[in-house]
């Protein structure tokens, strides 16, 4: 070890310039007064590289003489055996802030990163209702399970043991919750929170340890009328009474879901224009919809327009309690109790429209999917047809009115 060169009385007169003390440590007094203490090294033989040990003096926050010669032995002995002091302590920073970043990750977990995707998301869909469906599918399946678990931690174990006790008694719930765990966990990778792959994920892995959902569950349709028993049924229909009975009949004539015929006011409504204008916020598909109405859904308004004790546009067509409160998703299903049909959905009737469509006319397939909001084949085809062949449908719906038979009139 070279001998020191340096005194505290040298370092207080020092005048502007690099002193050295020995063992790679220098004094550095700058134009303006300042002073540092420097270390100066090499690496095998590397090209010289400076470490700053502080500012030196005797006053507070300064390093003293001392000191400063203990932090360059210190470094000095690194250096003889191969380190490199500044690597070495970026190395120890990367380190604690990996470490840091980690701690943070594992203060998150799985509950508090499924409430932030939801309120994250929640504006873009489709409604209230998706996302309540949301909430409680993963507070009611998924919490219990994973909601304490750092989100960071969570693994296929954790994954299997809240999906794997419904994955046969409740396939569909079984298979939305695994896809909504899946989401929530890309969007903890994405923001930080947890690396590596998605536990989750159904192809090359979930798909190799449960059953695939077609295997352990068949596909339930809506319970549906046949096209050739429409009249019979209709003819029952027009015996009912009430709002509810109204509407069904009105979803029967337009191919409409339930909730969009529960929810049609009468801004909708171009009674001159014999048209019914679903707006996009309201489809399922998230576009607008037009349905041609006609002269049997048409005489369905007209008794209800004789109802109506309000003029305001927003009021309901069919209104439940009050004229802006809708009718209840029960409200069709208990007129088809009523008429001891309790076999059948109204839901199901949209599939009455498509087979009566496709069996006993000759128009084109597509043009029955238009009427019922489908989406029309590829996304090529889709882009080439952007109309919604409202004339050739009006004449549709005009068939399939005059095929269900005549209007319903209250007495």
């Amino acid at each position: 070890m070279a001998g020191r060169e340096l005194s505290a009385a040298f370092l207080r007169a020092a005048k502007p310039g690099r002193y050295c003390d020995g063992d790679g440590l220098y004094l550095l007094v700058k134009k303006t007064g300042k002073r540092f203490w420097v270390f100066r090294y090499k690496v095998n033989g590397g090209k010289p590289r400076e470490a700053g040990l502080g500012r030196a003096g005797e006053g507070r926050n300064c390093v003293r003489l001392a000191e400063a010669r203990e932090k360059a032995s210190e470094l000095f002995r690194q250096v003889k055996a191969g380190i490199d002091p500044l690597a070495a302590r970026d190395a120890a920073l990367a380190a604690s802030k990996a470490a840091q970043q980690d701690a943070a990750r594992k203060g998150i977990t799985f509950g508090e990163a499924a409430r932030r995707y939801i309120d994250a998301h929640a504006a873009s869909w489709r409604n209230a209702k998706h996302a309540g469906q949301w909430t409680a599918t993963i507070e009611t399946y998924a919490l219990p399970f994973l909601g304490e678990v750092p989100v960071s931690e969570v693994s296929t174990t954790h994954v299997l043991a809240a999906i794997e006790p419904i994955w046969t008694t409740k396939a569909e719930t079984a298979s939305r919750l695994r896809g909504r765990i899946e989401s929530i966990l890309d969007y903890a990778k994405a923001r930080g929170w947890r690396a590596g792959e998605n536990p989750a994920s159904w192809k090359g892995h979930l798909s190799l340890t449960l059953p695939a959902r077609s295997k352990v569950a068949k596909v339930k349709h809506h319970a549906a009328l046949a096209w050739t028993e429409t009249g019979t049924f209709m003819t029952a229909l027009r015996l009912q009474k009430g709002v509810g009975a109204h509407a069904l009949h009105f979803a029967i004539l337009t191919a409409a879901r339930s909730g969009e015929v529960r929810g049609a006011c009468w801004r909708e409504i171009d009674l001159v224009g014999a048209t019914w204008t679903i707006p996009a916020e309201r489809m399922k598909a998230g576009r607008e919809h037009r349905v041609p109405l006609s002269k049997q859904a048409l005489a369905v308004l007209a008794d209800m327009s004789e109802a109506r004790t309000s003029n305001d546009p927003a009021a309901l067509v069919f209104p439940g309690q009050g004229e802006t409160r809708p009718l209840s998703d029960m409200s069709l299903t208990a007129v088809l109790r009523r008429m001891e049909r309790g076999d059948l959905t109204a839901h199901g009737f949209r599939s009455t429209f498509k087979d009566w469509a496709a069996e006993s006319t000759a128009y084109p397939p597509e043009l029955s999917e238009m009427a019922l909001a489908h989406t029309i084949g590829s996304k090529v085809e889709a882009a080439y047809r952007r109309g919604d062949l409202f004339e050739k449908r009006r004449q549709l719906m005009a068939d399939w009115g005059a095929y269900c038979g005549p209007v319903m009139v209250d007495e």
